[in-house]
């Protein structure tokens, strides 16, 4: 059936991997696209990127954080069950060329949503080099597929557990450390983690882009509820995007629209929590 689940598992702490049967999609399918999924029919529409697809199985796979009501309900779904919407692919794809040598960085739901960019990056000869980052190693996952499609892996914690210890501010001595330099950067995952690794690339003179995740309704560019700042233009998410240069984007802006419906959120949360 359209829409049925295929599988769903926690593959970190409160981050799910969720496949589902969506064979239009996965045919149509391009690295950095995203789709909007619906728990139940009156639910709200979740943008999330894709992070995989196999166009022979007709199978697409998305990687969240559970955070909120909805996605707790996307979280507590199981093999079998069915959605009443999976739309997309949705959203420009990220520019695929033959850079060079491109760090792939990620972190969170980044982590997975780098990986079909990484391989696609690859299959065009570039050198690729991923770089995660999380609090501590137990949060890392995909990090076989992710060898699978980088010359390098690098990992980052902010307690030491592996890789380097430190936060994406560590970008920039990564990037001092890779001999023949970096041609390009790309980053995914939350709007901190890509806001600060464009402050690392930017006095490197790096062309670094970042996938906004914005709030979104509709995902066609028909509500503007996606609209950010880039450069002097003001630009959809959702069709425009979700791939900009992050060193145009007006970060405070972009922040402060994110959580204009923060107590309706909270409100939204501990109604829809079950009674003891």
């Amino acid at each position: 059936m359209m829409n049925q689940v295929l599988e769903r598992s926690m593959v970190a702490p409160n981050i799910h991997h969720l496949r589902l049967q969506a064979p239009e999609i996965a045919r149509a399918a391009k690295p950095g696209q995203f789709v909007i999924l619906q728990a139940e029919d009156d639910g709200e529409r979740i943008p999330l990127t894709l992070s995989d697809w196999d166009p022979e199985k007709g199978d697409i796979s998305v990687v969240f954080m559970q955070v909120g009501a909805s996605t707790g309900k996307l979280a507590a779904l199981k093999a079998g069950d069915n959605i009443p919407t999976a739309a997309g692919p949705l959203g420009n794809p990220m520019e695929i060329d033959k850079f060079g040598t491109v760090i792939c960085a990620g972190g969170c739901y980044g982590i997975a949503s780098i990986f079909p960019i990484a391989r696609a990056l690859k299959s065009a000869g570039n050198r690729v080099i991923c770089v995660i980052e999380a609090r501590s190693s137990f949060l890392f996952y995909w990090q076989q597929k992710l060898r699978r499609v980088s010359d390098e892996l690098i990992f980052i914690t902010r307690d030491g557990s592996q890789g380097r210890r430190g936060h994406i501010n560590n970008l920039g001595a990564i990037i001092a450390s890779i001999e023949g330099g970096v041609d390009r950067v790309i980053i995914n995952g939350c709007n901190y983690v890509m806001m600060r690794g464009c402050e690392e690339t930017r006095p490197l003179g790096i062309k670094t882009i970042v996938s906004l995740n914005t709030l979104m309704i509709d995902g066609t560019g028909m509500c503007g509820v996606c609209r950010v700042s880039v450069g002097a233009a003001t630009k959809f998410a959702c069709v425009d995007g979700p791939h900009f240069d992050g060193h145009e984007v007006n970060w405070d802006e972009l922040s402060n629209r994110r959580q204009a419906y923060l107590r309706e959120e909270t409100i939204t949360l501990r109604t829809s929590a079950p009674e003891k």
